[in-house]
């Protein structure tokens, strides 16, 4: 496998100096996010859709209902998607409006879909979903049921033909603002996960579960 990524035919041309086209950095995204937007086109119409994302080796998986647009129709208009992967990690206040910015980590990734069909790939595949989710909560649900592993469709794309596009620093001035009497500075943002609110159902306190390593 190399080590770095096929450059897409659309490459970065805004801020080119802040893309990176390695397997690993996209490789961190994918694992430290849950959330992607996978961009399509049908019939002339394009549409964004969101969703959970895994990785498992080369490959970004997806899942959804067995006939919806981005897993079912995905594969069968056996076209492109465009998916993009981004985190706000903090708001680059400076001294003019011009130079305002954001830190943030961003993915694009492009590729034709395939469908996995095999019964008990399908089903490791929602372990490995629902463990990143929340980790190690899989082994203690109720056994997904074939109706159900039947429901839900399993697509993935290779990850090949990306885009990252990242920026961690701080504030970037004109000289001649320097002194400009307002803060200047990096508004750091961290998610945190609240405190659980157990389903008001239940009258057993079980453990709680696991937040997942993403955050």
């Amino acid at each position: 496998m190399s080590d770095s990524l096929q450059t897409p035919t659309s490459t970065v041309k805004r801020g080119p100096k802040r893309a990176q086209y390695d397997v690993a950095t996209a490789y961190q995204i994918i694992d430290e996010t849950l959330l992607c937007h996978i961009g399509q086109q049908v019939n002339g119409q394009v549409f964004v859709t969101p969703t959970f994302h895994w990785r498992e080796g080369e490959y970004l998986y997806w899942h959804g209902h067995s006939k919806a647009r981005n897993t079912h129709g995905a594969v069968k208009e056996a076209q492109k998607v465009c998916i993009n992967i981004c985190e706000l990690d903090g708001l680059v206040l400076a001294r003019s409006a011009f130079h305002h910015s954001v830190n943030y980590r961003s993915m694009t990734l492009f590729g034709t879909p395939e469908v996995i069909d095999d019964y008990a790939e399908k089903v490791r595949h929602f372990e490995l979903f629902i463990d990143k989710v929340s980790p190690n909560r899989w082994s203690q649900l109720r056994p997904v049921t074939e109706q159900e592993v039947l429901a839900t469709g399993l697509v993935r794309i290779k990850i090949d033909e990306a885009s990252v596009k990242l920026r961690a620093e701080g504030v970037i001035d004109d000289e001649a603002d320097m002194d400009w009497p307002v803060w200047a500075g990096v508004m750091p943002v961290a998610k945190q996960w609240q405190p659980l609110e157990q389903d008001m159902a239940q009258t057993t306190d079980y453990p709680e579960p696991e937040a997942p390593l993403a955050n």
